[in-house]
């Protein structure tokens, strides 16, 4: 599983002109499973975002997390963030989870996610949304969760 982690002072999702989640303070979260990929890798990546500490402390140092700050979590499906840009011109999106299997993982992390954290909005899989945000800082992170290797290859 992969997440790219925007702080943002606010970020919004709209479908079809309609806003489907928005939040003020916190973290924008692109989620994107790879073939491979089970519950497993999701409950370890959602662990790790939840407990990642970049908001400031008193001091200035980031030091503490969303869950430290309670902030929003707005998490948005984008399975794009698996291209393999290795060669070409053309991103191949071959290492990305099958459609079936990227909306259950995805399903489950926003389950996850809502049973752990109070402020959760999320995006909508395999829609076309317009994405918002306000990066804070800025601060982008990149994390990721392997899936596991197919003992067969």
């Amino acid at each position: 599983m992969i997440a790219l982690l925007q702080r943002v002072s606010h970020a919004s999702v709209v479908v079809e002109g309609e806003t489907i989640g928005a939040i003020e303070a916190g973290l924008l979260v692109l989620l994107c499973a790879e073939k491979g990929d089970s519950e497993k890798q999701a409950d370890a990546l959602l662990t790790k975002l939840l407990g990642y500490r970049v908001f400031a402390d008193a001091a200035g140092k980031m030091n503490l997390s969303i869950t430290d700050t309670a902030g929003g979590l707005l998490l948005v499906p984008q399975f794009t963030l698996a291209a393999d840009t290795r060669s070409g011109t053309r991103p191949s999106f071959t290492p990305a989870a099958a459609p079936a299997d990227g909306q259950r993982l995805f399903d489950h992390a926003v389950r996850q996610a809502r049973a752990r954290h109070a402020k959760v909005e999320v995006g909508r899989f395999g829609a076309d949304m317009k994405v918002s945000l306000t990066n804070d800082g800025p601060v982008t992170i990149w994390l990721q969760v392997a899936p596991k290797p197919n003992p067969g290859s």
